[in-house]
């Protein structure tokens, strides 16, 4: 959960970030991703999954390691988003059959998909983990929409 003045700064510093030309893209989107860990305090995990085929590969990310580096399209939180082609807010982790553990403390999750700006098309996603259940809300959804917007731009982009 986000207020908004703390969601509008997080998303400033955010571009701020992305558009540090000087960095390479992969650079620029870890750092988004400790961004946002050190920023918000109940993103215990963060990180990008991006959509190679019919399958998620780990991007860059920030918190505890994961042995989900692929993930099957329908199979988790995660591939539930690409599969139903919606962003998924679940508020107890524990209550969903298909669940892919990354980490035992995790009691709540939000997947908020990345689309191409012109196809919309999925490319990816943002992917978070939080140890309370039901930590994150509509107002964590509207924040990293925003973000995945202007990731899906700088790497359609060709920066």
């Amino acid at each position: 959960m986000v207020d908004e003045t703390l969601a509008t700064e997080i998303i400033l510093e955010a571009e701020q970030i992305l558009e540090s030309a000087e960095l390479p893209v992969q650079e620029r989107l870890q750092r988004l991703m400790q961004h946002l860990h050190a920023r918000l305090p109940h993103y215990h995990w963060v990180g990008i999954y991006w959509l190679k085929g019919n399958e998620l590969v780990l991007g860059p990310y920030v918190g505890p390691p994961t042995e989900h580096v692929r993930i099957p399209v329908g199979r988790g939180v995660c591939g539930t988003a690409v599969a139903e082609n919606m962003n998924q807010i679940v508020e107890d982790v524990r209550t969903i059959d298909n669940y892919l553990a990354c980490n035992l403390e995790t009691r709540s999750e939000i997947v908020v998909l990345i689309r191409h700006p012109q196809s919309g098309k999925i490319i990816g996603q943002i992917d978070v983990d939080g140890t309370e259940v039901g930590a994150f809300d509509e107002s964590d959804e509207a924040m990293l929409e925003v973000i995945c917007e202007r990731i899906a731009r700088l790497v359609t982009s060709g920066a």
